[in-house]
């Protein structure tokens, strides 16, 4: 359910994405309103689909992790009257049938995806790579929004090819611990830095089967740098017991999925590199020698089917919008 509900939310560029992506997911999602509202969402609740028979399970998304309230994944979406409109029509649908819940107004999650964004999307998380050389390391804000997307990028990997949990769901755990601050350190993220949120996006709606692509060992090893570098970070500031655990489960559990993948030519691939070996950057070796059985398969772009549009909701002014 963690790795479902933090996949969702990087994937997704505004609340109501993360309603309709989770349910997409098959997960069951409701909101919990302020008292006495029903316009303004405090927070939310989620559950798998029970069998014939039985109830869900709710859990609330603090329950899950502490970085996953609603309050904390606000500070990753933009914060204006459409998209705050948007998603409370989004709840209000959940709320009113969690079982049948159509999209009031879906989005990019029903778009066909095109092979070139694996390319695009990998730029995207070399150039943050590129950024986080000049963050300094007592920026615990910044460095958590960059942990936490990185966390739900290798998240939405394992929902797509891991059957249950496995190395890659591991590797999104620990990196969304480090990403854990307290309330007053916390702070929205920089409107200029980087974003692994598409490499999200992309992984989850790609489609499960095969033996990995030169794409997918690119992303990889984009994903692996920018792990590296927080893992560095965390080094400098003096976490050397998290970083040596972490740096012993990669070791013990990656060697697998990168063995699934292609090998990645040294000049062509990444021109910026410095660390290249034969097949696999030294810095990917860093963070993945070792690795567990992979899961079911390895995503590649896929056409997704659309769901059935309705009439979006008339939209209604809306005071607060949870934001308070």
């Amino acid at each position: 359910m963690e790795r479902s509900v933090r996949a969702a939310a990087t994937a997704s560029v505004d609340e109501g994405e993360f309603v309709r992506r989770l349910r997409r997911a098959g997960v069951l999602i409701r909101p919990r309103y302020a008292a006495g509202r029903d316009d303004v969402v405090a927070g939310y609740s989620v559950a798998v689909r029970p069998t014939v028979g039985e109830k869900p399970i709710w859990y609330g998304g603090g329950r899950l992790a502490r970085d996953l309230t609603l309050p904390r994944l606000w500070e990753g979406w933009p914060d204006n009257p459409q998209t705050a409109q948007g998603a409370v029509d989004e709840w209000r649908a959940t709320a009113k049938n969690p079982w049948e819940y159509r999209p009031v107004a879906p989005g990019r999650e029903e778009s066909t995806l095109s092979p070139e964004m694996w390319k695009q999307y990998s730029d995207e998380i070399g150039q943050l790579r590129k950024q986080l050389r000049d963050v300094p390391v007592m920026d615990r804000a910044t460095w958590a929004h960059v942990a936490r997307e990185t966390a739900g990028a290798f998240a939405a990997w394992s929902q797509r090819v891991e059957a249950t949990p496995g190395p890659l769901a591991k590797t999104s755990r620990e990196l969304a611990r480090s990403a854990h601050l307290r309330s007053y350190q916390s702070r929205p993220k920089p409107a200029q830095l980087g974003s692994a949120s598409n490499a999200a996006m992309i992984l989850m709606q790609a489609a499960s089967g095969g033996q990995g692509t030169m794409a997918e060992a690119i992303m990889l090893r984009q994903l692996g740098r920018v792990s590296v570098a927080i893992l560095d970070m965390h080094s400098t500031v003096g976490d050397a017991r998290w970083v040596e655990q972490v740096t012993m489960m990669l070791r013990n559990q990656f060697a697998a999925v990168t063995d699934r993948l292609p090998a990645v030519p040294g000049k062509s691939a990444d021109p910026d590199s410095r660390t290249q070996t034969a097949d696999v950057p030294v810095v990917m070796r860093r963070a993945t020698d070792g690795l567990a059985a992979p899961g079911t398969g390895s995503p590649v772009p896929t056409t997704l089917q659309p769901t059935k549009r309705k009439t979006p909701a008339t939209p209604r002014v809306r005071n607060g919008l949870g934001r308070d």
